[in-house]
């Protein structure tokens, strides 16, 4: 959990999705670059203070954990047992994912109204390209999947975990002056709700699909709680490690350059 160790563990994920974006989800004569909608919303959020950049989220996030360190007092020393052991402990906490994102898919296809398409639980949770609208998981090779998967992990953690998390938390104890537990809960529960609605719920009917509204809020009160419980590194590398296994491992599609 110390910052010095979650930064080695995501400064390769970081650099991984910054170079896949630009190879395999730009597109060189249009001129144009999709990306995370997470990355596009924090993009956004610096261009409104005049601090423009193609890489500001990842310099942001690089920038937050190098002054956590600097004031967290903490020696400069890497043990990289630690670094294997996040790695390895990411391994574990996807698990019960992959279960929670079937026993959903089971849910929903036993539903009286006949249920939902199995993949749907899951591919909403691959997050929304842009310009434009987002291209089906068919048409994108292994590569662009890998770059979503990790840039999902790590920017949707950031906006809804990292920050999200201390926003409400700081609202709820610190202005509202709510109990400590009721407020880390709450705070927990209230960022899964907002990641659940960030994502597309709407089913071909065009009204909102609850079970993935469930899914996904479920799913965030989990990464809410590794993220409390375990750090920031390793709720990136869960949440990315998943996404992983859902769009590249699990999604047929291309696998070429696409």
């Amino acid at each position: 959990m110390r910052p010095l160790h979650v930064l080695l563990f995501l400064l390769p994920l970081i650099v991984l999705y910054e170079v896949g974006s630009a190879l395999y989800l730009a597109d060189v004569a249009a001129g144009t670059r999709e990306t995370i909608k997470a990355y596009r919303l924090m993009g956004d959020f610096f261009n409104v203070f005049g601090i423009a950049g193609l890489f500001m989220p990842g310099v942001a996030l690089v920038t937050v954990l190098l002054v956590w360190q600097f004031l967290s007092g903490d020696r400069w020393v890497v043990r990289w047992n630690t670094i294997a052991g996040m790695a390895a402990e990411c391994v574990a906490w996807t698990l019960p994912l992959v279960v929670l994102s079937a026993a959903s898919r089971s849910a929903a296809n036993m539903a009286p109204s006949g249920g939902i398409d199995p993949m749907a639980a899951l591919n909403t949770w691959m997050a929304q390209v842009g310009p434009g609208p987002a291209p089906g998981l068919e048409a994108l090779s292994w590569q662009a999947k890998l770059s979503i998967s990790i840039g999902a992990g790590l920017y949707e953690e950031m906006l809804f975990r990292l920050v999200g998390i201390a926003l409400i938390h700081f609202v709820l104890r610190d202005l509202l002056g709510a109990r400590e537990v009721a407020s880390s809960v709450l705070a927990v529960v209230g960022s899964a709700v907002i990641f659940a609605l960030y994502h597309d719920l709407s089913n071909p009917a065009g009204s909102m699909n609850y079970f993935v509204f469930g899914f996904l809020t479920l799913a965030g009160c989990f990464l809410g709680a590794v993220y409390v419980l375990r750090g920031f590194g390793i709720v990136v590398g869960t949440h990315a490690l998943y996404d992983i296994v859902v769009l590249v491992l699990l999604t047929p599609g291309a696998h070429g350059h696409g």
